[in-house]
């Protein structure tokens, strides 16, 4: 690992207590971040993504099938990583697990990845994005990574000013309301403070509670477009799960972003 490219102590949580209902019959004895991608479990090839990028530090938030992830990854050495697992007996939704672990996150901003995405996105260069808008705005809470999707409409959109704050967010819009092809990745970076408006043991998400929230309050959430040389898919469908086992294969043959930035 190459600990001079690390950011110092920034930290991530991985979602990974879903069910993956849509899966089936895949997911009947495994949380969903556990199918396999070419033979290795989908949230092993996660893991490995944050390690090779000086991200060692990660809690897992868990709920269903628990013991799977658990018996997998142990304490996270034999991976590389070191893991804090958040066990969660009722689902508490995206934001909601993000505020369980609110005593463990640092003064770092804290990088959040939905456990059904398959990236090789560099999040160091979006941890530094995220950071040179702290500089010029000091208001700045959330940046969002953001990808162009070929069907808006079934999806949510996300809409930006010519800085790159987010303005608004429409949920599936109709065809004659869609003003963009940007919707949120599923990777999110932050500042501890936004933990603080969360409220605790309830069900809270992000999308429909929390960024409302901070733009109602004057606070700013900033888009990051993905380059267009990175691989991002949302694994939680079928057609999604069967299109990333034809695809990851052939995208490992290539020399990643990653690579790249950590061989320049």
């Amino acid at each position: 690992m190459n600990t001079q490219r690390q950011h110092p102590l920034a930290r991530v949580i991985v979602l990974a207590a879903g069910e993956g209902t849509r899966l089936r019959p895949l997911t009947l004895d495994r949380p969903k971040p556990m199918v396999t991608i070419a033979g290795k479990p989908l949230l092993d090839i996660t893991l490995g993504w944050l390690r090779d990028q000086g991200l060692p530090e990660i809690a897992i938030n868990l709920h269903y099938k628990p013991e799977v992830i658990v018996n997998y990854f142990g304490d996270g050495s034999a991976h590389g990583v070191r893991i804090r697992y958040s066990r969660e007996e009722k689902i508490l939704g995206t934001a909601g697990a993000v505020r369980r672990i609110k005593e463990w996150v640092n003064g770092d901003p804290l990088v959040v990845v939905y456990g059904d995405v398959l990236t090789d996105l560099d999040l160091r260069a979006m941890l530094d994005f995220h950071r040179r808008q702290i500089k010029r705005d000091a208001s700045t809470a959330v940046t969002m990574s953001l990808y162009h999707v070929p069907n808006p409409t079934e999806v949510g959109l996300v809409g930006m000013d010519e800085t790159g704050k987010v303005q608004r967010f429409v949920e599936k819009p109709k065809p004659e309301e869609v003003f963009t092809d940007l919707a949120n990745a599923g990777i999110l970076v932050m500042q501890p403070e936004v933990l603080d408006l969360i409220p605790d043991d309830t069900f809270c998400d992000f999308g429909l509670h929390v960024f409302p929230m901070l733009l109602a309050a004057g606070m700013s959430i900033y888009g990051w477009v993905i380059p267009d040389d990175t691989y991002l898919l949302d694994i939680g469908s079928p057609e999604k799960y069967a299109q990333a086992n034809r695809e990851w294969p052939l995208r490992q043959k290539r020399q990643s972003p990653i690579a790249l930035r950590l061989a320049a």
